[in-house]
């Protein structure tokens, strides 16, 4: 009986990937003819399945044509449907009995099951020594733990309007709500496109071996206020390097997975790292709409302070492009966090999504963007205290709305509407003119305005560290108060120079250490 119940359990359990001893490896899991043989089928049908997602409209269209829906052809499909669930069955059956014949897969399911029923340090550390579906990982983190240390519920509303506006909007609305949840979110997020994570999983896996073997990294599954399972994996360096003691949080961009991603920027800075995949990259479950982004990234956050031990003043936010969008809420949220640092980031997706689709799609964009997709980084930053750190890159193509006019890079706007808010006195009509003129260069271009404008940055910290003294350390402040036009700009140029580094590359190159520099107060 116990033979029949070990075939059961391993009719449905997860794929093993590989086996490590230690922190070194014994490769990757070599399966059986039979267990091959079965997985290659069901993979196969599982992929012509997705394919026919992604597909459906133009095979409905094609099988209405061929009258696929009328008796005759819909018997026809029916056992066409009938022949593969019986593939697909005989295949399940051909995997387990390969699992059953293989040591090494009976000793992880045992592994696995021990951990599951009860997950200690001693069974965590079993199951440590194999890689496999991260779906049979069990949860050790859950929004339950929580109580009401939660952020859960204190998200931004979404616009409202009145009934009679409602009734005429209502199949505008209808139009884009079903884009927003069938494409839409894959266009602005490909990383969730279930074919890329397959298409992607050797170098996925490559790059987690690398974290787990080399870096010493753990792997940690936790569960959302919405039930979403989120991967994460966290590389500890306290008490092995002066920067230990703080921690880096990264948010990936719209096409990255921490086992590939920024990671490794902090990592050679020696700072301690959690890195996470959104709802629906890699062993993440879900989909990245802005709701469950921030359910994903409070639960991070939540993880980081209450199980790993560490306090929001040593924790920095280091969001890169669409990751922006959770860093910036993370910091919203949890003001007291040491600093976030945005690299290749936008200041809001409207602007981006506008020009790379038809002008007559306009009206749905917006309103599509608005009310599914609304991810406003500046105005999230803007509700920040703390040191903020914003990096350029010169030559991005991505987040310039014009590849190559560094005039047209969103974190222009990004920068402007944070100074606008943090010192509203000094970005006036007149120097906001000059401010524009410095974000439209960079290297020595830059500098050479700043020499035009005559701009000192010692006199200028001296008149910050003096209004400090005398004033509030909050935002928004009164500096610039009584101060000529000529002086505000040479404030606000030093400010903008503070708060602004550029990197002389593109969009998706990884950012050096050497340009990871957690930013001080400026208060």
């Amino acid at each position: 009986m116990s033979g029949v119940r070990l075939f059961w359990n391993c009719l449905f359990s997860p794929k093993l990937y590989k086996v490590y001893t230690g922190r070194s490896t014994e490769g990757r899991y070599e399966e059986s003819n039979l267990e091959r043989w079965g997985d290659q089928i069901i993979s196969t049908i599982f992929l012509m399945w997705n394919l026919g997602l992604y597909t459906s409209p133009v095979l409905v269209f094609m099988m209405y044509r061929k009258g696929y829906f009328m008796y005759d052809g819909a018997v026809t499909f029916a056992k066409f449907t009938l022949g593969f669930g019986c593939a697909l069955l005989f295949s399940y059956c051909l995997r387990s009995y390969g699992r059953l014949s293989n040591s090494t897969y009976v000793e992880f399911h045992k592994a696995l099951s021990a951990a599951t029923e009860n997950l200690n340090p001693a069974t965590k550390k079993t199951l440590s020594r194999y890689d496999f579906e991260f779906s049979a990982w069990p949860v050790e983190f859950s929004w339950k733990d929580l109580g009401d240390k939660s952020k859960r519920g204190t998200t931004d509303p979404v616009p409202r309007r009145s009934f009679s506006s409602t009734l005429f909007y209502a199949p505008y609305a209808t139009v884009s709500y079903l884009v927003a949840h069938t494409f839409g979110i894959r266009l602005i997020y490909p990383g969730s496109v279930s074919i890329v994570s397959y298409m992607m999983s050797s170098i996925l896996m490559k790059g987690r071996s690398k974290l787990l073997e080399n870096d010493e990294g753990e792997r940690y599954k936790l569960l959302t206020s919405d039930q979403n399972e989120i991967d994460t994996v966290f590389v500890d360096r306290r008490g092995k390097s002066k920067n230990g003691s703080v921690l880096v949080i990264c948010s990936e961009g719209n096409a990255g997975f921490y086992e590939i991603g920024i990671m490794s920027t902090p990592m050679e800075a020696n700072y301690s790292v959690l890195g996470w995949n959104h709802p629906g990259f890699g062993g993440s479950t879900g989909m990245p709409y802005p709701e469950q982004e921030k359910n994903a990234m409070d639960i991070v956050i939540q993880f980081a302070i209450i199980r790993l031990g560490f306090q929001p003043e040593n924790i920095v936010m280091f969001g890169w492009s669409i990751g922006g969008f959770t860093a910036s809420w993370a910091a919203k949220m949890y003001p007291d966090v040491r600093a976030v640092i945005l690299d290749a980031t936008f200041d809001d997706l409207l602007p981006l999504a506008i020009p790379r689709m038809p002008l007559t799609l306009e009206p749905l964009v917006k309103q599509t963007i608005r009310y599914h997709c609304n991810l406003e980084v500046a105005e999230q930053v803007c509700q920040y205290p703390g040191p903020v750190l914003l990096i350029r890159r010169a030559e991005d193509e991505v987040i310039c709305l014009q590849p190559g006019d560094i005039s047209t890079n969103r974190a222009n706007p990004l920068l402007t509407q944070m100074l606008r808010h943090r010192y509203p006195l000094l970005v006036t009509p007149e120097t906001e003119i000059v401010l524009e003129k410095w974000l439209s260069n960079t290297g020595s271009k830059q500098i050479n305005i700043m020499t035009e404008y005559g701009v000192n940055e010692t006199s200028c910290r001296a008149e910050l560290a003096a209004y400090y003294a005398s004033n509030d350390k909050t935002f928004p402040t009164s500096i610039g108060g009584g101060l000529d036009k000529p002086r505000k700009i040479q404030l606000l140029l030093y400010l903008a120079s503070e708060y602004m580094k550029d990197y002389n590359s593109s969009h998706c190159t990884q950012l050096p250490a050497s340009m990871f520099v957690i930013p001080e107060s400026l208060t």
